[in-house]
């Protein structure tokens, strides 16, 4: 997604960039790892996540001030990826 210059990303995750209250919160819901892979279904919780953060809905994963989110899927062999962006504003 281009956050960080490539080979940075290990470095950037473990100060604590992409946590909750990093800068770059990601997988705020935890990810597949917490949630499992429900194939076809992926891309949809990831907009259900995206959405409750810009309603505030979120509970305890929530955003603070949340007004941009964005989603990235990649499908089948990794031929196809789609990106959502989403606002509140």
């Amino acid at each position: 997604m281009g956050f960080v210059d490539k080979g940075k990303g290990g470095p950037f995750t473990e100060q604590g960039h992409t946590a909750l209250t990093g800068k770059i919160p990601v997988n705020t819901s935890g990810g597949l790892k917490s949630k499992g892979h429900p194939v076809g279904a992926t891309g949809v919780a990831q907009v259900v996540e995206i959405v409750e953060q810009l309603r505030g809905s979120a509970g305890k994963r929530q955003i603070e001030n949340a007004k941009i989110g964005l989603t990235q899927n990649m499908g089948g062999s990794g031929a196809s990826s789609v990106v959502h962006i989403f606002s509140n504003a």
